[in-house]
């Protein structure tokens, strides 16, 4: 039997909240997934800078490689949930997300740098098409006055992967790093040693490859669970007209700046943090300390989840970007464990910024939620353009110098939180569950 379970109606019936929860456990899936995987990109930059001898500015094309994927192919994404459904195109971003680790094989056989930028930039597709699932389908699934705290608590299984990928990356991925110093080699045995160092890399993403399958196939037998309405007139492209409402388009500003500034964080803390001027640690030992990162986000979102049902979410989201300009402004300023310990405490700063930012410019949508959810997805682009220029900035003036830029990122996304401390009211969106 199908039953309609409408957004903002009272969902009193045991069995339509059975069906439900087990729809939002999938989703938790999907956002553990893809959250840890994009982590791991914190974990290759400082292995491929030193097989590669780049700069940071080099090194970050990681990032752009990564991150340029969401400017490309959020608005077909959008374009296929309107057409297939939520679950059938999460099972394909999924099976894309296969490919993408399995590219990493030819990429080490030839230790190419550009093989591995191009393999990334697969990767992340998949992870985009999912992403453009996710965010609005768990706002969907339940009442939207509580969708800023149901995204922020998804939002926590996301930093749930963020927090445990990359401990575990670290020590299959950059446990040999320090063990040669590529500089001192040339010709056959630089590109050998590169070939037999990548190999770590290929084992770790072989390993995501026969996970990714398995949910996969999961979420494809659950397809039919879901019953959905889309607005499927005219073209996604008019999804664009979206940015007409201010509320959305400075919310789409605000995601661009803040997925910039914290990726650009995350790609620097490893090597930060091993710098004599703030905790002097080995490669592995700091790229351990991403999980104070990351893990502070997830902490971050289990709270903020409670904290977003009792007070406004712009004022939250203003309170949290002061606070991470407060701790990047005393890291830029101090040495030693003050430096590296403020800075690794921005990640719980960071912690409702994504779910909060995504929610507020997503009210009203209604069943544009997927056309609003792919323009956002755009602005995830940030991703590979704030962190080059972070790079760009260590490169002339030092680390510490290049925490400017994340910092007024942040300051801008303060302003959102005050414009946008109002609530709007929503339009009601149904879906409907079939058991």
């Amino acid at each position: 039997m199908n039953t309609k379970v409408e957004a903002g109606a009272p969902q009193a019936q045991p069995a339509q909240w059975s069906n439900v929860r087990e729809l939002r456990l999938f989703v938790f899936a999907l956002f553990f997934i893809f959250g840890g995987i994009t982590s791991l990109n914190d974990v290759l930059i400082p292995k491929l800078k030193g097989l590669f001898t780049l700069s940071y500015a080099q090194v970050m094309l990681v990032q752009t490689a990564f991150f340029a994927a969401y400017f490309l192919i959020s608005i077909p994404g959008a374009e296929i949930v309107r057409r297939i459904g939520y679950l059938r195109t999460a099972t394909l971003g999924l099976l894309t997300m296969m490919i993408g680790c399995l590219l990493f094989v030819p990429a080490s056989s030839t230790a190419a740098f550009p093989l591995f930028l191009g393999a990334l930039f697969v990767l992340a597709s998949g992870i985009t098409i999912v992403q453009v699932v996710a965010n609005p389908l768990i706002s969907m699934l339940g009442n939207p006055g509580t969708a800023h705290s149901r995204l922020t608590f998804a939002q926590a299984f996301n930093s749930l992967g963020t927090t445990i990928f990359p401990p575990v990356g670290s020590s299959l991925i950059l446990g040999s790093l320090a063990t040669i110093d590529p500089k001192t080699l040339s010709g056959a045995a630089l590109a050998a040693y590169r070939t037999a160092e990548s190999h770590t890399i290929v084992t770790t993403y072989l390993g995501l490859a026969a996970i990714l399958f398995i949910v996969a196939v999961a979420v494809w037998l659950h397809r039919n669970r879901l019953k959905e309405q889309h607005d499927t007139s005219g073209s996604i492209l008019h999804a664009f007209g979206l940015l007409r409402q201010p509320r959305f388009a400075l919310g789409a500003l605000c995601i661009f700046l803040y997925v910039g500034a914290e990726v650009a964080i995350g790609s620097l803390l490893v090597n930060y943090l091993m710098q004599s001027s703030t905790l002097a640690l080995g490669s592995v030992e700091a790229g351990h300390h991403l999980f104070y990162y990351w893990g502070g986000a997830m902490v971050g979102r289990f709270i903020g989840s409670g904290l977003l049902r009792l007070f406004a979410p712009g004022k939250v989201l203003a309170c949290v970007a002061a606070g991470a300009i407060t701790l990047i402004t005393i890291s830029a300023n101090t040495v030693g464990p003050a430096s590296g310990w403020t800075l690794l405490a921005v990640g719980l700063m960071n912690s409702i910024m994504f779910p909060t930012i995504f929610s507020l410019a997503s009210e009203g949508l209604g069943k544009r939620a997927a056309e609003g959810a792919g323009v956002i997805g755009v602005a995830i682009v940030g991703g590979a353009v704030i962190p080059p220029l972070t790079g760009a900035l260590a490169d002339r003036g030092g680390l510490h110098f290049a925490l400017i830029l994340p910092a007024l990122c942040y300051a801008l996304i303060l302003a959102y939180g005050v414009f946008a401390r109002r609530p709007l009211r929503s339009t009601s969106a149904a879906i409907a569950v079939s058991h």
